[in-house]
């Protein structure tokens, strides 16, 4: 048997063996060395399919399976106790209309979690005391062998934009217009692009194509089936919570990366140095900062911005740390800060019904919150660079903060370079705006927020 089965056995054993209370088990697993962690769970027919890894890469983790079901987050928290987490998430509003395949919310207690930490791995179950059975039968559905995913082969036979490039420059001008005559500061307004595939892609090969590429982010892969699934690598945390200790941060201010080392320089001093994107870093702080203060939180806040540097592009990032109020719950938490400034607007309500008003499609979870929540810990990832697979249909997501002086064309280049973080995983080309040329160099550059 390999490590792998042997964990499998050891781990029904304990569940047989186990008291009326005992609701969750782990034992430890020897992983095979260069095994696929994706691969084997893209190998198990057990759903939903849950993968996370997070952004400094002490944990990754695969949930299987669904012990209990929870539309409300706060619900979801107080089922848990010891070492069980829920996984999940919720989209942008949390007003997105429910179907099959994007409800508003979803979290689920998994019925067994692969765990992997600088610890070593370990093979997790949770157990309804009154029928531990159910979970002794999903783990015998559980298949040993860890193959790897194979490398993406679908090519695009067609793309379509939502809005286009004209509707683009309509609705941005009705947002610069709301700005000048009414509450509204600013609007993040977004763009799904879809991907007509002439081939099968898995949720499975996107995230370890995207994994393999986009490092300094989160991974994530939530799936109802084989044909679904929502897969992103976002470099933006929404909160780590541990005990009372929370941290978050405000990403806003990007720039594109260089061709080479001494322009990929100069433009990170453009974007330390320049006063604009600095304040609107500044405004998502204070936007944070108040929000937190109803959590009766004492904060500690950077006091200069730091670069954070991906593939396509680098962001001015300010952490925020602080103290809640013990009976802060981690789902009032997720209420309190997302939407956040960065992928909404502000102020919150009105920029939330512009969107409403005026942006084409749904933008389900894209923008919203995906993550976890236990008892000791808790933590969410702000859920950009993301995408949606349904069957032989890819739909990308970006956005872009529309402030005064924003522009069509340029606000719709900083679109591509959001979108190409997954687009050039299958050799998509970027689309221009036919005038896009005749803006400068720095206002091709310049984007607001990391939507």
């Amino acid at each position: 048997m390999t490590g792998i089965q042997t964990a499998i056995t050891s781990l029904i054993e304990l569940i047989q063996g186990a008291g009326p209370s005992t609701r969750r088990v782990s034992v430890p697993v020897c992983w095979p060395v260069h095994a696929d962690m994706i691969g084997w769970m893209d190998s198990q027919p057990i759903f939903p399919k849950f993968f996370w890894q997070a952004r400094d890469t002490q944990e990754t983790v695969v949930a299987l399976g669904q012990l209990e079901t929870f539309s409300d987050p706060a619900l979801a928290e107080q089922s848990i106790d010891g070492q069980q987490r829920v996984w999940g998430g919720r989209s942008f509003d949390g007003r997105t209309p429910r179907n099959r395949h994007c409800l508003s919310a979803f979290f689920f207690l998994p019925v067994m979690e692969l765990i992997q930490t600088h610890q070593g791995w370990q093979l997790a179950a949770n157990l309804d005391p009154a029928d531990k059975a159910r979970t002794v039968r999903q783990l015998r559905r559980l298949v040993p062998s860890v193959a790897r995913v194979p490398a993406i082969r679908s090519g695009i036979r067609q793309r379509t934009d939502s809005p286009d490039f004209d509707q683009w420059s309509m609705m941005l001008d009705g947002a610069l217009h709301a700005i000048e005559t009414s509450a509204l500061d600013k609007v993040v307004l977004a763009r799904r692009t879809t991907l007509s595939l002439d081939g099968e892609l898995s949720s499975a090969q996107l995230l370890q194509a995207s994994r393999q590429k986009n490092h300094h982010s989160f991974h994530f892969m939530m799936a109802q089936d084989a044909r679904h699934g929502f897969v992103g690598s976002t470099p933006e945390r929404l909160f780590l919570r541990q005990e009372s200790h929370c941290r978050t941060e405000a990403l806003a201010g990007t720039i594109a990366r260089g061709q080479n080392e001494a322009e990929d320089y100069r433009l990170a001093q453009w974007l330390l140095e320049d006063g604009k994107n600095r304040y609107e870093n500044q405004l998502v702080v204070d936007d944070i900062v108040q929000r937190l203060a109803a959590c009766g939180a004492t904060l500690d806040v950077a006091e200069t911005p730091t670069l954070v540097r991906l593939r396509q592009v680098q962001h001015l990032k300010r952490a925020i740390s602080g103290v809640l109020n013990a009976e802060v719950a981690s789902a009032a938490l997720l209420d309190t800060l997302q939407p956040t400034a960065a992928i909404a607007g502000l102020p919150r309500d009105e920029a939330l019904a512009f969107i409403a008003a005026h942006e084409p499609f749904a933008r389900g979870w894209y923008s919203g919150a995906v993550g976890y929540i236990g008892c000791a810990q808790s933590e969410f990832c702000v859920a950009i660079r993301s995408a949606l697979l349904e069957g032989d249909e890819l739909h990308l997501f970006a956005g872009a903060g529309i402030v005064p002086g924003s522009t069509a064309a340029s606000e719709w280049q900083e679109l591509e370079r959001k979108t190409e973080t997954l687009s050039h995983l299958l050799g998509a080309e970027s689309t221009a705006p036919g005038n896009s040329g005749e803006s400068s160099t720095r206002e091709q550059h310049r984007e607001r927020h990391t939507a």
